[in-house]
């Protein structure tokens, strides 16, 4: 590791480094400080390079698979440095052709992955003494934009098949990533048995027609495999293709040689990232991409688009989350190169993980409030089957059935919590104000989840809301036949039941407490049409009258009381304005 050299012993040794589809060829400039490459500027001149170039044939084969998606897997794959791993976690290298793989990540924790690694090496090329003892240039060690000089390349062929298979909830995650895992190592067998039909069981065909299939390669295919029998046929070829064509062989590894051993006033590599802190900036990065992970399977849900408010809430996390994530990458792309160059001390970069952990983006707040969504989510989608048949509705859709010439009753079961503040999701836009990262203490940016206790945490809201479920089925399932009343299910802690006629009242249940009334009370019969079936219960509502404006205005409050007895449902009428409503 480049990390565990000296400052002396790092500055005189080569170093390798892998290509990652990068154009690196013999006698290219290279900045070890930022990871880049120097096109157009060169020792030697094209005669030069060419002359003398020693070359060599390097015959490998390698077959590999993994089923795990972390970049600490993917690097291990690929051969790539703890120090170069640090700068495409900074962005600051550009990959290219089957290196595209570093950036294939799982969408969904809803999803089984496992890759299959193919490798091919063909030939090796390095500079010689003829080149190195001969500068055609030698004004570039003044102009110090370089480190060190490509003197060799390993070329080759590179292949990654990703193969993906989603699952829902309902199934068995283990389960399927075994089988996953089985079917994807079963590829080189499959290849053995010639060009005759692939010998299958009805189970694992109908398991592979599950199964996706991503290809990152060098090699220039004319359509890239998106099934799994595509792949298989694929993997026949892939011995073949480089054989056929040998010079469309890529860089693979690169060998780079200090140039203050050529004019001791070039540029130098001072220090290296310690292995370490590299590690703890990966980790960081890791947790960022779980989150991300979580957000996509919520946004995902099919609820988002019923109730608004949680939308709002998911984009909102959304935007301030990838704000945080680039303004992070671009503060470790800049001190990177000030490391290495000798111009800051590690403690930079130590800086900048600090504040992340202090901050309202660090790991365990961002996946306890991931959480708390997910139980909202669960807790919502629970009631929301408990009124299967029954609409549901945003306070658009809401208006929209009250205006409705042919209904002129609306029961409404309305979630009361979904629109209250998130003083987390605040803090989250807070700390992404300018110069933040300059601050080491960010102890006001930190906000305690525990101490704000979420609606569903609430036993007496819980208590509440299978009430108010529990008398709002019972009205709908006695109703559903008249088309002149609709049930909706709406979001306006906890829920409530709502009662609208003609589009300016609202009746809005109050509270519930047991309590028979002899039906004697009711003397008056109005209306036989609503009923329902309930235990023997005492309910409260109040009368409020509406604006046109559909906002509350002018609020006239009564009492209305509705008895259930064991008669049929009848309305009673007792004063102007008011309903009293009798179940049985």
């Amino acid at each position: 590791e480049r990390g565990l050299l000296g400052s002396a012993a790092m500055a005189s040794k080569p170093i390798e480094v892998a290509a990652l589809g990068r154009p690196l060829f013999p006698g290219m400039l290279y900045d070890c400080r930022s990871d880049s490459f120097i096109p157009g500027v060169t020792l030697w001149d094209k005669k030069s390079l060419s002359e003398d170039l020693d070359t060599r044939p390097q015959l490998q084969t390698d077959l590999k698979f993994s089923s795990s998606d972390s970049l600490s897997s993917k690097s291990s794959l690929l051969d790539i440095s703890a120090s170069l791993k640090a700068s495409f976690l900074g962005g600051l290298v550009e990959v290219g052709g089957s290196a595209k793989y570093l950036h294939d990540t799982k969408s969904s924790n809803q999803q089984s992955r496992v890759t299959m690694y193919y490798s091919e090496t063909s030939r090796f090329e390095q500079l010689t003494m003829t080149q190195l003892g001969k500068i055609t240039y030698p004004r570039v060690f003044d102009q110090q934009t370089a480190t060190h000089v490509v003197t060799a390349v390993l070329y080759g062929a590179r292949a990654f098949m990703v193969f993906d298979r989603t699952f829902s909830e309902e199934e068995n995650k283990q389960k399927i990533e075994g089988e996953l895992n089985v079917m994807v190592k079963k590829i080189p067998l499959f290849s053995v048995e010639g060009k005759g039909a692939v010998q299958m069981t009805d189970a694992e065909k109908e398991m592979v027609e599950k199964i996706t299939c991503t290809f990152h390669g060098n090699i220039c295919l004319e359509q890239n495999p998106t099934t799994y029998m595509e792949a298989l046929d694929l993997y026949k070829q892939l011995p073949t293709l480089l054989k056929e064509s040998p010079k469309k062989a890529v860089p693979i590894k690169v060998w780079l040689y200090p140039l203050h051993l050529l004019d001791n006033k070039a540029a130098q590599l001072e220090r290296e990232i310690s292995t370490s802190l590299v590690s703890s900036t990966q980790d960081i990065m890791d947790g960022l991409e779980e989150a991300e992970r979580t957000y996509n399977d919520l946004s995902r849900n099919t609820l988002v688009n019923v109730f608004s408010d949680i939308k709002e809430k998911l984009h909102s996390f959304q935007e301030s989350f990838n704000i945080y994530r680039t303004v992070l990458r671009k503060e470790v792309a800049r001190v990177l190169p000030a490391i290495r160059g000798g111009g800051m001390e590690e403690k930079s970069l130590e800086d900048i993980l600090k504040i992340y952990r202090n901050s309202p983006f660090n790991d365990g707040m961002l996946n306890q409030w991931l959480n708390d969504a997910k139980s909202e989510f669960s807790i919502l989608s629970s009631y929301i089957k408990k009124l299967e048949g029954i609409k549901t509705e945003d306070s658009h859709g809401l208006i929209t059935i009250l205006h409705d010439p042919d209904i002129y009753f609306v029961v409404c079961f309305t979630f009361t919590s979904l629109k209250n503040e998130d003083l987390y999701l605040e803090k989250l836009q807070g700390f992404l104000k300018p110069n933040t990262f300059e601050k080491l203490d960010v102890e006001e940016n930190m906000v305690s989840m525990a101490s704000v206790e979420k609606w569903f945490s609430d036993p007496d809201v819980t208590k509440k809301m299978r009430e108010n479920l529990s008398l709002f089925r019972c009205f709908s399932e006695a109703n559903k036949d008249d088309k002149h009343i609709q049930c909706i299910d709406s979001h306006h802690v906890g829920t409530t039941v709502s009662a609208y006629k003609n589009v300016y009242i609202l009746v809005k249940l109050i509270s519930t407490t047991c309590k028979v009334v002899p039906p004697d009370h009711c003397n008056r019969l109005v209306d036989n049409k609503v009923s329902g079936k309930c235990v023997d219960t005492f309910i409260t509502f109040t009368y409020i009258h509406l604006a046109d404006t559909f906002m509350q205005s002018d609020l006239q409050m009564r009492t209305i009381e509705a008895i259930k007895t064991n008669k049929r449902a009848i309305i009673c009428k007792p004063y102007d304005k008011s309903l009293s409503y009798y179940y049985t």
